[in-house]
């Protein structure tokens, strides 16, 4: 473990640069399936360029529905999603990013007075610890205190995957959600690819095959993972390459929540009201849902209870289908790999070749 974490502190607190170092595609590939709504794409454009720079995540994992949230960052690394979830939560809400890295922290500090005067906060609502997202509670976060947790391509870098995804779990409150994207590999990681020093930084030795991803979450608590969005990487090192032979990688935002315990869950019928800000005519949800406004949609019993329990129960009608529960089958969880935008990185200019979507 600790040989690990003295890998990813030299490859990410001196090594990198900027994310043009990095040797994938992971940096630019994950892409919304819709556009990104306008505040989204206005938090981004404030942030300070500095920190947008050393930005070495895989996805874009901002969900709906965030003014007044309390959020963690599970590697906050640059700072740059915290600073745009700062604004995405407003002043009442508040982002807490964490990272192992002191030289990443202390950069990251450094912006909180500039986002602080650029969002016209009278106080700031971010702030940076150093800790390890294995031992949230050691880093001083509280159990039962974070409506959402965010990472961006960092769970792929840790050896302890379950670790983690049990402290996010522990560090939600009831009916709060884990959302995140990371890379995702076609097979099983073969052991002699875990020692390799660039591999780890690249993500690529620490790639969870997607169907673990299943029972991991289960085994902590979540609800089924849901799959938002998910696009192919492209690894451009010829050396990279021969390592991971036919080993095919995808980055994938996936959502799961923490249901209360004696969560009902039967079928129902749900109708979206239109009421989540930059959602007006539909919402969608994941790769498998998606709302119109007054438009009745039948769900299947965890949906229904997601819907029900999370921060989006007062923007839906919910009935409840008489008697009816429901178990899901295992094959409505989809696979990144199968469900993907692909595109192709020219310099700095990101080119769209095809967009694939098989659901």
């Amino acid at each position: 473990m600790l040989m690990f974490v003295w890998l990813l502190q030299k490859y990410y607190g001196s090594r990198l640069e900027s994310s043009d170092d990095l040797q994938t595609s992971a940096t630019t590939c994950s892409l919304p399936r819709c556009p990104m709504p306008n505040s989204v794409q206005e938090a981004l454009h404030q942030v300070h360029p500095e920190v947008t720079k050393r930005f070495f995540g895989c996805g874009l994992p901002f969900p709906a529905k965030l003014d007044g949230c309390r959020l963690l960052d599970l590697g906050s690394g640059s700072g740059r999603d915290c600073y745009a979830f700062s604004k995405l939560v407003g002043a009442h809400g508040h982002v807490t990013g964490i990272d192992m890295t002191e030289q990443l922290v202390t950069a990251s500090r450094q912006h909180i007075d500039y986002h602080q005067k650029k969002f016209g906060y009278e106080k700031p609502n971010v702030a940076f610890v150093e800790g390890y997202m294995e031992k949230l509670g050691e880093a001083g976060i509280q159990d039962d205190s974070m409506d959402v947790v965010i990472s961006n391509c960092v769970i792929c870098l840790c050896p302890d995957k379950k670790a983690v995804l049990q402290q996010a779990y522990n560090v939600l409150k009831e009916g709060g959600e884990l959302y995140y994207s990371d890379m995702y590999a076609s097979q099983v990681i073969p052991d002699h690819m875990k020692h390799d020093a660039v591999l780890w930084g690249e993500g690529m030795a620490g790639s969870l095959f997607w169907q673990d991803l299943i029972t991991l979450a289960h085994s902590v608590g979540f609800s089924t993972p849901l799959l938002v969005s998910a696009s192919n990487i492209v690894v451009y090192d010829c050396e990279l390459k021969a390592k991971t032979g036919d080993i095919r990688y995808a980055s994938g935002t996936y959502r799961m929540f923490k249901l209360p315990r004696n969560a009902v869950k039967t079928r129902a019928t749900v109708t979206y009201k239109g009421t989540v800000a930059d959602f007006p005519d539909q919402l969608d949800f994941d790769s498998s849902h998606c709302f119109k406004t007054d438009e009745e949609v039948n769900v299947d019993g965890k949906m229904a209870a997601i819907l029900q329990s999370s921060r989006f129960s007062s923007d839906f009608k919910i009935k409840p289908s008489d008697g009816e529960s429901c178990s899901e089958p295992k094959s409505q969880v989809r696979d990144p790999q199968t469900t993907i935008c692909i595109y192709k990185k020219k310099k700095k200019k990101t080119v769209p070749l095809i967009i694939s979507n098989h659901f």
